[in-house]
């Protein structure tokens, strides 16, 4: 019985493991930590997920059938918008930095202005009712679908609801805090 009260003797070889174990674990940390960084960088100060408020030049209620109205991000914050679908070069999650209100027979949608090929900006053409890209000559229709390529997918839609008054809109968007 006295034996089990008493303290157990740590020897040499258990002693000299846990030193080496802790030795190595603590240079393994120290040459992780930094790499760690790139990893899960931090977001830059004042940057922050959210609505953006966005005034019209003519309101939704009066924006007839084939005919689009362009937005750009405010610059003052510098913000930009969230894409909610897309492939090619708009993936969901990219950035816009504009975008389109289209009414296309009583639908309406909001389109990112970036062209799904490489991203350029697309134009609207009035004359012809499709979005042009100048860069590249790829065609879309006013509901978003490729007319003639070289792109291989839609514009992309961005996430809004109707703001306080027919000539406001909310995109989701970020501040991108620089």
């Amino acid at each position: 019985m006295a034996e089990a009260l008493a303290p157990r003797r740590v020897t040499r070889r258990t002693f000299l493991g846990w030193w080496l174990a802790s030795l190595l674990t603590a240079t393994v940390i120290t040459g992780l930590a930094p790499i760690l960084v790139y990893f899960w960088p931090a977001p830059p100060k004042g940057q922050k997920k959210g609505p953006i408020n966005i005034a019209l030049q003519t309101p939704i209620d009066q924006l007839q059938d084939g005919n689009a109205v362009k937005f750009d991000a405010p610059r003052s914050p510098n913000s930009a918008f969230i894409m909610a679908d897309g492939g090619g070069d708009n993936a969901p999650g990219e950035l816009a930095f504009g975008g389109y209100v289209v009414n296309n027979q009583g639908k309406v949608n909001v389109f990112a202005i970036n062209c799904s090929h490489l991203g350029c900006s697309v134009a609207l053409n009035e004359a012809a009712k499709t979005f042009d890209c100048p860069c590249h000559g790829s065609r879309f229709r006013l509901d978003g679908t490729v007319l003639h390529g070289p792109a291989e997918f839609p514009l992309s839609h961005l996430t809004w609801k109707q703001g306080p008054n027919p000539s406001a809109i909310e995109v989701d968007g970020i501040v991108l805090g620089f």
